[in-house]
């Protein structure tokens, strides 16, 4: 398939399950699924070879996702995760992002491998927090795209990186709106 048209078949799906997920809507999911498996074959062409393990992780998140929102024991509300949990993620993902970065630059042509695991690996805890409905996913999605959007342009994915930096603003809306939502459960409105 022509890349031109993955990128934009890939982010026409993943513009909207972005944009979907910040409003706290359920249909976020599905769209990401294709989404995800177009990203998946676009970014193999490019030989981004995390962003396509991370898509494929995407995928089966997603439908996981799915499920935990759409449970008939209800929708579970927007709650935080403690400090100390969230800096061992993060201390996790950089270990992982070195070790990782560094058996795509040793053993593969990988472009760009320590900021490509680097992004896989804050992605992958951005999605569980979001998949958990935990306010700091946004935090966790403003680094992820800060680190993309530089890294999208220098493959010439220059569409990708510009839906990219709209998902960095989106990112810091969903962060405002998660923000209120979970304000008015501690204030039972």
């Amino acid at each position: 398939m022509n890349p031109t048209y993955l990128e934009y078949g890939a982010n026409g799906f993943y513009l909207l399950a972005v944009f979907l997920a910040a409003r706290n809507s359920i249909h976020t999911w599905w769209l990401g699924v294709i989404g995800c498996a177009l990203f998946a074959a676009l970014f193999y062409q490019v030989k981004l070879y995390a962003e396509v393990m991370l898509m494929l992780f995407f995928i089966g998140t997603n439908f996981i996702g799915w499920y935990q929102w759409g449970r008939s024991s209800g929708v579970k509300a927007v709650t935080s995760a403690p400090l100390v949990r969230l800096l061992a993620y993060a201390a996790l993902a950089l270990l992982v992002t070195l070790l990782y970065g560094f058996v795509l630059h040793r053993f593969t042509d990988a472009y760009a491998p320590f900021v490509d695991s680097a992004i896989l690996m804050f992605s992958v805890i951005a999605q569980f927090l979001l998949m958990n409905r935990k306010l700091e996913t946004w935090w966790f999605w403003l680094l992820v795209n800060t680190l993309a959007v530089p890294l999208y342009f220098s493959r010439e994915l220059h569409l990708t990186a510009i839906v990219y930096t709209g998902f960095w603003f989106n990112a810091w809306y969903g962060l405002y709106l998660w923000r209120r939502l979970n304000a008015a459960k501690h204030n039972g409105v």
